[in-house]
């Protein structure tokens, strides 16, 4: 693409958002740390005030607002109630657009994606909105890459995809625990499924279990949604995703400590990584902070290095981690 001076740039004026006439929506939607759904159901408090913003500012015309954040199936319906119930002259037409972006490889995923998936409402407004998105990304993204669908099945597209990968790490990760009590080499294994064409070898390395912001978090959104659907089966299958990595943790500090006559009181560990994966300082949900907790009430000294994480926040999820231990 030809280079056309500044073309991005950051502002905290609310007034930009009029101007605009495709506004994404990409804020956090966090697990509930309360009332119904708590522990499972996604927070969608800046969903909500954003698309309030959103319908305060625009007075008039007409915009595209584009769901980029994870959200629960029919989050579009919600959005849509919002826009309308402020009385403002303007009209909208809603896309969902989630991303796909790894963290550490995030711009690379972005130049080539796998896919595009934009999903759009029914009618000549919503297929004139999803053209209008699809041209932006036509620049640089083939043709075939751009899926379009309706708004639901783009909604769910986003949760079920990472529910699958997870549940790849939490099926290698079941098989290490059979391998460890039987003999068999869990990487022997594990080169040996992904040779199947079917499967193939992405995320079939056995390991302490999977972290970061969205794996366990929608995950657990995807439970609910299939509680409040009364598919309590679906639940549990996906829930089992979940306790199999947490099983996981806890196994492999079990190992550690029984490994090492059985205590570990006054030992010194040296840690080498507490960011969820390689290449991102990011933190949350890594396995790192269970391991290390566990070692910690068990007696241990611990010497933990990550280049990419600040001392402040190890101890701060250490700190956090072990109140709730207590609780």
């Amino acid at each position: 693409m030809a280079r056309r001076g500044k073309n991005l740039f950051f502002t905290y004026e609310e007034a930009c958002v009029a101007d605009g006439d495709i506004i994404f929506i990409s804020v956090n939607t966090p697990t509930k740390t309360f009332g119904v759904g708590k522990g499972r159901a996604a927070d969608l408090t800046y969903i909500e005030g954003c698309t309030r913003m959103i319908a305060r500012l625009v007075k008039d015309g007409h915009r595209i607002v584009v769901e980029k954040s994870t959200v629960p199936v029919r989050c579009s319906v919600a959005v849509r109630k919002v826009l309308n119930a402020q009385g403002c002259k303007a009209t909208f037409s809603i896309l969902s657009n989630p991303e796909f972006l790894a963290e550490g490889t995030a711009m690379a995923d972005l130049a080539a994606p796998d896919r595009v998936l934009i999903g759009c409402e029914a009618g000549e407004q919503g297929q004139a909105a999803l053209a209008a998105l699809s041209s932006i990304y036509a620049n640089w993204v083939p043709q075939d890459r751009i899926i379009s669908t309706n708004l639901w099945s783009s909604e769910l597209s986003k949760l079920a995809a990472n529910a699958f990968l997870a549940q790849r790490i939490s099926s290698i990760n079941a098989i290490s625990a059979v391998c460890d009590a039987t003999g068999a080499d869990v990487d022997e294994v594990s080169n040996a499924i992904g040779k199947d064409s079917r499967l193939g070898a992405k995320f079939l390395r056995a390991s302490v279990g999977f972290g970061g912001s969205c794996f366990q978090k929608d995950i657990l959104n995807l439970v609910y949604l299939a509680e409040s659907l009364n598919l309590p089966e679906v639940a549990e299958y996906w829930h089992a995703v979940v306790k199999m990595n947490e099983f996981q943790r806890n196994r492999f500090t079990k190992r550690v400590v029984q490994t090492m006559l059985d205590t570990v009181n006054r030992k010194k560990f040296a840690i080498f990584g507490f960011a969820f994966k390689k290449d991102t300082g990011d933190t949350r949900e890594s396995s790192a902070i269970n391991v290390c907790s566990q070692l910690l009430e068990e007696g241990a000294i611990l010497n933990i290095y990550d280049p990419q994480v600040r001392r402040e926040t190890i101890i701060e999820d250490l700190e956090y981690f072990l109140s709730l231990i207590h609780i």
